[in-house]
């Protein structure tokens, strides 16, 4: 399911510039789901007497892309954010330096001549505007339990790693009929506790997030080839993975504090055999 919040048109003579907010869940048709979230900028003209999408840049979080003539070539590029960095940053960028060439390119001629116009330049300056906003406001993040929440739980437990926690949980969600293990990483920024990772080891939908209060990228475990997904995040750990992911989630300056000595420590000691015990004690 997509869900699309439109949030600003703005009008800038024979082009307009409308600004959403794209909400995908990413279920597909072989049963796995693969979320994407962003703001997409389109690009509008007046063809023929028919509004049409000329350009459109879909500043999303895995996948950021742009197209040439959605209704028309539809040639799509990937923005690479090793090198362009922010997708709507770059994007605003490219509408900035480059918008009457990339109409062109789409077929847009008589658009691309257009855009030359002044006043787009200016109006310009609300688009971004607008999306900056749209990308505050209407991102999807979620908040699990904290230090304090876990405090109160049953069963629950928190170990302290250095500059970060570990929260051991089993969550029981009757709402979507899923239950399992789930294991916080949590830190301090700023004198909040924050949580950096989530990993939601359910035995249905079994997912994990990057940031869940920053930038909510989820990944859902293909239980066929990860059929234990409890398993698969401890292994991960155990490799030494957890600073890349605290890195990805965004908090690069928590990643190169950690204690790697001290986690796998706390791993083959405390971490591993108390989500295991809880685990069992549940099922």
């Amino acid at each position: 399911m997509t869900v699309e919040k439109a949030t600003a048109t703005i009008e800038a003579g024979a082009i307009s510039f409308q600004v959403k907010y794209v909400d995908q869940d990413g279920r597909r048709n072989d049963g796995t789901r693969q979320p994407e979230q962003g703001v997409s900028l389109q690009v509008l003209g007046e063809v023929d007497g028919a509004k049409v999408q000329c350009l459109r840049f879909d500043c999303f979080d895995r996948e950021p892309h742009y197209i040439y003539g959605p209704e028309g070539v539809n040639e799509r590029v990937t923005i690479d954010k090793v090198t362009a960095g922010n997708p709507l940053g770059w994007a605003i960028g490219q509408l900035r330096s480059h918008l009457p060439e990339m109409l062109q390119r789409a077929g847009y001629e008589t658009l691309a001549a257009a855009a030359n116009d002044e006043d787009i330049t200016a109006k310009l300056n609300e688009v971004e505007a607008a999306a900056r906003a749209t990308a505050q406001k209407w991102r999807r993040t979620v908040t699990h339990n904290g230090s304090a929440e876990l405090a109160e739980i049953e069963g629950a437990e928190v170990i302290e790693a250095g500059n970060i926690r570990f929260g051991l949980e089993f969550r029981e969600l009757p709402q979507i009929e899923a239950r399992g293990m789930a294991i916080h990483v949590l830190s301090d920024v700023a004198g909040q506790e924050i949580e950096l990772l989530a990993f939601d080891c359910f035995d249905k939908n079994a997912h994990y997030h990057y940031g869940p209060r920053n930038r909510d990228m989820r990944h859902y475990f293909d239980r066929t080839v990860i059929p234990d997904p409890l398993r698969w995040v401890l292994d991960r750990f155990k490799e030494g993975k957890l600073p890349q992911m605290i890195e990805a989630a965004g908090y690069p300056s928590i990643a190169a504090e950690v204690d790697t000595t001290m986690v796998a420590h706390l791993l083959e000691n405390e971490i591993e055999p108390r989500a295991l015990a809880i685990r069992e004690a549940m099922i």
